[in-house]
């Protein structure tokens, strides 16, 4: 069904979520904020799925009753119902999938959708605001600002959302939810923010400025007319001044200008103006997925403003430079604005990613960097020469005796039997053992069957300890590495200093990319966090930290006992993947003691040990049939 559009209406506090459409038709359609981009005289498509209700006069099709088309230049362009996609993200450690994510992609239409926007919003730190959204109680009429929901002053809880701080009228946003969660994890663990290109965009080299840097490179109609309120500010102030005080005028001023630059907004590029991951999501692929996402829903829908063909999509984000995850999606690092903020690019046709190979092999800066901005910085170690266990022994001798106990429970202990005794125990016997360099090597076995034991004894060669615990009784450990570190709690750890983390982690590498590197790696991707100090941080948070702190020394040999005893089993799985991962990448031979399945499996190890009796058995299974003997 052909029908024109006859005027859109928004509540005026509710055009985030909210708003209909009338068509020439008679019908009105129950909509969300969509509405704003569907003006007066715009030709649709209807196909009515359920019939009308008749409310007040008037026939109104709700969400689910309809589907809807813009026209524009003969061709349709799908407006509603909005974009949902289901889709799974699986997390491997070398070809074997470890876990699984279950997300579903779709546009937030309702206020409770905007709701999780300010939660997450309150995560994005480019933000200068420390309250990023704005609320109304329906009772009292009170506005207030909070990052969640809040209860007004008068004591209702008759509160709804406003305005997310920072997003224009012309934006939206795409959700992620998961599909299959823990009780404990969040609904929402992502959200993009996609609005038209900014209006100029100005190119920074040494200290000379390019204006206009885009129409030299692209179509100058590509970019000609983009969302810009500010061009119709002036002879919209001069005519609502002749109506209107000086302060009404400035209220309704910018409300006209937005809406008149809607209405002219036609651009062939969209912008990822925000992805916001939650903290414990983040270096997951989350990003990668969240972006990709994205520029599906840009290049199907022509997000935002539904009318002229797409062919590129921009960002300027600061943090690309530490984080790779828009390359990762597809994007090309092209210039620096003016103001000295990376641009990147994903084209959407051929024909845009030819401008932009042709930028990046003509222009004399560009090519150098080739399209790549972050680049992984920690490289290969040098590799472990030599790890052999010959014939190695290891005895434990203790004296039981009833001389500093008291009478009480010497009486106890003797009614079992308990006088004096020497007990002497082989914690391994006759040990010939040898790792490769590389190895990411998985220690199990029960409490007390020699797991740290086996590891005192490397460190103890490595370090050159003379503490008679870390040296064999009989037999030979031969260590042969540039660079060791073990992470034996109350042992042997990391030192820490009172700097903040990021500090202490730049301190040990020189080299502030890495430090930010190191971090993600060991799990540590809320950049809230970098500022706090090692007392600041969570049990599992110091544990994440102290990893970091050996990554960053980048060795050749890396022991850790007990490896994630403190972190959740979801936060325990993505820190071993990823851990695995730049191990085996960068040629450190990995030595881990754990008990745990799930980080076993994440691990992905080359060989299991198992300790206990004395002996050293390897593996010759898989890591799953391994990991189900261990229950």
């Amino acid at each position: 069904m052909i029908a024109r559009v006859v005027s859109h209406q928004l509540p005026k506090h509710r055009h985030r979520w909210f708003g209909a459409v009338e068509l020439d038709n008679g019908l009105t359609l129950y909509m969300s904020g969509i509405a704003a981009w569907l003006f007066e005289g715009d030709m649709v498509d209807l196909v009515i799925k359920n019939e009308p209700k008749e409310i007040h006069g008037r026939k109104i099709l709700f969400f689910d009753d309809y589907e809807l088309y813009k026209i524009y230049e003969g061709e349709k362009i799908k407006v509603w119902n909005v974009f949902s996609k289901n889709i799974e993200l699986p997390r491997y450690s070398f070809r074997k999938e470890v876990y699984r994510y279950r997300i579903r992609a779709r546009e937030a239409i309702y206020e409770r959708d905007f709701e999780r926007i300010a939660e997450l919003e309150q995560y994005h730190y480019a933000s200068q605001k420390s309250k990023v959204a704005l609320w109304k109680c329906y009772d009292c009429g009170n506005l207030m600002e909070a990052n969640t929901k809040p209860v007004c002053e008068c004591g209702s809880r008759n509160v709804h959302i406003v305005e997310i701080k920072g997003s224009t009228p012309a934006s939206r946003f795409l959700l992620f939810e998961l599909v299959e969660r823990q009780p404990f994890e969040p609904e929402v663990v992502a959200y993009v923010r996609v609005d038209p290109p900014v209006p100029l965009m100005h190119r920074k080299i040494n200290r000379e400025i390019i204006e206009n840097i885009r129409e030299k490179v692209f179509p100058e109609e590509w970019f000609k007319n983009v969302f810009s309120p500010e061009k119709e500010l002036s002879e919209l102030f001069k005519n609502l001044r002749r109506c209107y005080s000086l302060k009404v005028a400035r209220y309704r001023l910018w409300e006209k200008a937005s809406e008149e630059a809607m209405r002219k907004c036609n651009s062939a590029a969209s912008r990822i103006a925000r992805v916001v991951v939650h903290p414990d999501y983040r270096a997951d692929g989350l990003g990668i997925l969240a972006v990709k996402m994205a520029v599906e829903w840009i290049e199907e829908r022509r997000v935002p403003e539904m009318r002229m063909r797409k062919h590129l999509v921009e960002t300027i984000a600061q943090m690309a430079r530490f984080n790779p995850f828009f390359e990762k999606a597809g994007f090309y690092y092209v210039w620096d604005t003016a103001s000295g903020k990376p641009v990147l690019y994903k084209p959407l046709t051929e024909e845009a990613e030819s401008y932009i190979k042709d930028f990046l092999s003509k222009d004399e800066i560009a090519r150098k960097h080739g399209g790549r901005l972050c680049v992984s910085r920690y490289g290969s170690v040098t590799p472990l020469e030599k790890l052999e266990f010959k014939d190695v022994s290891k005895l434990f001798t203790s004296t039981l005796d009833l001389e500093r106990v008291s009478d009480e429970v010497k009486t106890v202990l003797q009614s079992f039997g308990v006088r004096q005794r020497v007990v002497e125990r082989y914690v391994l016997r006759d040990v010939n053992l040898k790792i490769n360099p590389g190895e990411v090597v998985v220690v199990v076995g029960a409490s007390g069957s020699g797991k740290t034991t086996f590891l005192r004894l490397i460190a103890g060669k490595a370090l050159d300890m003379d503490d008679e615990a870390y040296k064999p009784s009989n037999g030979k450990v031969e260590v042969k590495a540039s660079s060791i570190v073990a992470l034996i709690p109350f042992e042997l750890e990391p030192q820490i200093t009172d700097k903040s983390i990021l500090e202490q982690i730049f301190d040990i590498t020189g080299d502030i990319y890495l430090a930010v590197e190191v971090l993600n790696r060991a799990g540590i991707s809320d950049a809230v966090l970098y500022r706090a100090r090692f007392n600041e941080l969570s049990t599992g948070q110091k544990e994440r930290f102290k990893l970091a702190v050996c990554l960053a020394k980048r060795p050749s040999l890396m022991l850790v006992d007990e490896f994630a005893a403190h972190l959740d089993e979801m936060t325990a799985v993505r820190v071993a993947r990823k851990i695995s991962e730049l191990a085996r990448v960068a040629k450190i031979t990995l030595i881990v003691v754990t008990h745990r399945k799930e980080v076993i499996k994440a691990l992905s190890p080359d060989r299991i040990l198992f300790v206990g009796y004395g002996g050293v058995a390897e593996s010759v299974k898989g890591v799953n049939e391994n990991c189900s003997l261990l229950y």
